[in-house]
């Protein structure tokens, strides 16, 4: 797209770096905790774009490539005062030309869905927010041969490995800048790397995801990557985003962590020929949280 297009009132552009306090203000304005450094994520990693009016951001929209065919979509905010005008379709528009012939997934509010259908998107699962500040996680034990360790520099590439087969979509380019805001730790059996869990500041508290292990009786292995950050943050207030189908959801609020919205997950593929998410290596493991909703 050119510099900047005027469809007037609105001139819609690429979000810049300049553009963040602004954005972050849009975002606090509808109620999301996001703070500039979250923003900050978000325009390192992804494509943005903003609508303007009289020297005013009133719009905003993020995509994520993930290799030659996935994207996601996110971020998309119009201020309250200009909705109805057309610009959060306009914003989509420019997301959508910037994505190309990829297919793309995206978590939709009920306000955002009847967009989303409109566009050729589809429902095809949900996800909660849970959100909790009082916890005491018992301990979750695992069997003799596995541990928990703090994660290394070695193993960045296995993350990266874990992540994409875990999540379908190539995590290679948006994993090892969130490796340098997060911490870490691992599963490990016997010196293999069995799965991982970020922890890191998010709005106003921390964010545990992602959180990727194989399937185990009860989700054991799961829950142990999840208790370890609990435990070290009793009072903390922290959020969790758990994918319809886990089994996690009631473990979760058990510990304190209530659901304060679930968004359904919506896809839509780029060709007519209807194509599957990439073949996992093992089909068993799960991505049980997700690093945030736009990035899926």
């Amino acid at each position: 797209m050119p510099d900047s297009t005027t469809h007037a009132p609105f001139t819609y552009r690429r979000l810049t770096a300049n553009d963040l306090p602004a954005a972050q203000r849009l975002s606090a304005a509808i109620g999301w905790p996001h703070r500039r450094e979250d923003w900050g994520f978000s325009a390192h990693t992804g494509s943005g774009f903003v609508a303007e009016t009289a020297g005013a951001l009133v719009g905003t929209v993020v995509c994520w490539k993930f290799g030659a065919d996935q994207a996601t979509l996110g971020m998309l905010i119009v201020a309250p005062q200009h909705r109805g005008l057309g610009i959060g379709r306009t914003l989509l528009a420019y997301a959508l030309d910037e994505i190309g012939k990829r297919d793309i997934t995206l978590y939709a509010t009920d306000a955002a869905q009847p967009m989303c259908d409109a566009l050729g998107f589809e429902p095809c699962g949900a996800l909660d927010q849970m959100q909790g500040a009082a916890f005491r996680p018992p301990l979750v034990a695992l069997a003799a041969n596995e541990r928990l360790r703090p994660l290394g520099a070695s193993d960045a590439v296995q993350l990266v490995e874990l992540a994409s087969r875990a999540s379908g979509l190539d995590r290679s380019h948006v994993l090892p800048p969130l490796l340098d805001l997060a911490d870490g730790i691992a599963l490990d059996r016997d010196g293999e790397l069995l799965g991982f869990s970020l922890f890191r500041r998010f709005g106003r508290g921390f964010l545990i995801g992602p959180v990727v292990a194989g399937a185990s009786p009860d989700a054991v292995h799961a829950k142990a990557l999840i208790s370890h950050w609990l435990a070290l943050n009793e009072g903390a207030l922290v959020r969790i985003d758990v994918p319809h189908g886990q089994g996690l959801r009631t473990w979760l609020t058990g510990l304190g962590l209530a659901p304060t919205e679930t968004v359904v997950r919506m896809r839509r593929i780029a060709s007519a020929q209807t194509r599957s998410e990439p073949r996992r290596a093992d089909g068993s493991l799960h991505q049980y949280a997700v690093i945030a909703q736009s990035l899926t």
